[in-house]
């Protein structure tokens, strides 16, 4: 548990590559060994290994919390049967939408969710149910994609830096947190997509400055 800067596979966008709760962290089954071995000791988290549609960037396709996990409609019917065989006793979905890059699309703790405004009224009841939260659409910054932009934890949440005072002043009365605004990967504004985060530990894209990294773990409240 703590905080690494690190390359997946020799990539700076971390969180492509996982989808993170309290207890698991998902991930394709294709990482390398140092890349399990980084993620196992920040996270804190038991990594449970499947692919959707054959691939292993699972923090783009599905989103997950302690109540749920949402998968992309792009997940194979062997796919989905191979990850209820887990039995985590969770609840498990497949959201029928265009919007179908669900982890870009989504950003959950386990007490409430953002999602993209465009989703329909069905897709935010449908992810409500599946996560056990209330789903709040709104953009963040001008992004739509709230899940590849932002971070949320139990614990806090960290903002792109191209969200107003007043955005940010709506999310933190929505929250209860004090959020902090920042880039990551040395200036992207794709947040969500640079790290993976639980309560627990930070793991940031090696690209990732110092400045950046503390503004995250200040936001996150890591030490």
């Amino acid at each position: 548990m703590g905080v690494a800067k690190y390359a997946i596979n020799g990539s700076s966008f971390v969180g492509a590559f996982v989808s993170i709760t309290e207890d698991y962290a998902f991930t394709g089954r294709n990482l390398t060994k140092g890349s399990k071995a980084v993620l196992d000791e920040v996270l804190g988290a038991k990594r449970i290994e499947f692919s959707i549609m054959g691939f292993d960037m699972i923090g783009v396709f599905a989103r997950a919390n302690r109540n749920g996990i949402i998968f992309s409609n792009m997940i194979e019917d062997g796919e989905l049967e191979a990850f209820k065989g887990f039995g985590l006793g969770v609840n498990v979905s497949v959201l029928e939408s265009d919007l179908n890059a669900i982890g870009n699309n989504i950003l959950a703790n386990d007490k409430i969710a953002f999602v993209n405004p465009e989703y329909s009224k069905k897709e935010i009841n449908n992810i409500t149910e599946i996560l056990g939260v209330e789903a709040i659409p709104m953009s963040i910054g001008g992004f739509k994609t709230v899940g590849a932009n932002n971070l949320l934890t139990n614990k806090g949440m960290v903002i792109n830096n191209r969200c107003t005072e007043e955005e940010k002043e709506k999310i933190d009365s929505i929250t209860g947190f004090e959020s902090s605004t920042t880039t990551a990967n040395l200036g992207s504004v794709n947040v969500g997509l640079s790290a993976v985060a639980n309560s627990k530990g930070l793991v940031a894209g090696d690209e990732t400055t110092g400045f950046e990294l503390a503004r995250m773990m200040d936001a996150l409240n890591i030490k």
